[in-house]
């Protein structure tokens, strides 16, 4: 008798199996725990997205006053002359647009100090304004801890006055 030798011709590929577990969900309520999560992270992102185009005008006044800072001499004394202007487009700027525009003073500061998340200084409005309307020779005479004093206490209120909205 002669057996027939096998070759590798004769070898063919397997049908693939299933596999002992189902890429689907088996029931309902999987599928709808998925979408739920789905959901909660649409809307965390979308809440995040209208955060962060709600903030747009803090990250801007930020942007300037890191511009305003960084100036000596002559620029220095156009930055302290900018900074209160500054600050009252931020106030104006706020959601809800509370009527600040003719605000000075006492008035200025309550508003400054009810946004604040930190207390300011008691007299920072009234250091704004002698900034805004004191003379150059008084500016140039300032003392550099007290410039930066009041562009710390600017982004400090910048960076974290509330916004109820």
């Amino acid at each position: 008798m002669s057996a027939a030798v096998p070759s590798i011709d004769q070898l063919r590929e397997l049908a693939p199996g299933t596999p002992p577990f189902a890429y689907w969900p088996q029931t309902w309520a999987w599928l709808a725990l998925g979408l739920l999560l789905l959901a909660v992270a649409v809307l965390w992102g979308a809440l995040r997205w209208r955060r962060w185009q709600r903030d747009r005008y803090r990250r801007e006044a930020l942007l300037r006053l890191d511009q305003l800072a960084g100036g000596d001499g002559e620029q220095r004394l156009a930055a302290l002359r900018e900074l209160p202007e500054l600050l009252k487009r931020v106030a104006l700027s706020l959601p809800g647009a509370p009527a600040v525009a003719s605000l000075g003073g006492a008035p200025w500061q309550a508003f400054l100090q009810r946004h604040a998340r930190q207390p300011l200084p008691a007299g920072f409005a009234d250091d704004l304004h002698q900034v805004a309307y004191a003379p150059d020779s008084w500016l140039r005479s300032l003392d550099p801890q007290q410039v930066n004093a009041l562009f710390s206490h600017a982004r400090q209120w910048i960076e974290g006055h509330h916004v109820a909205v």
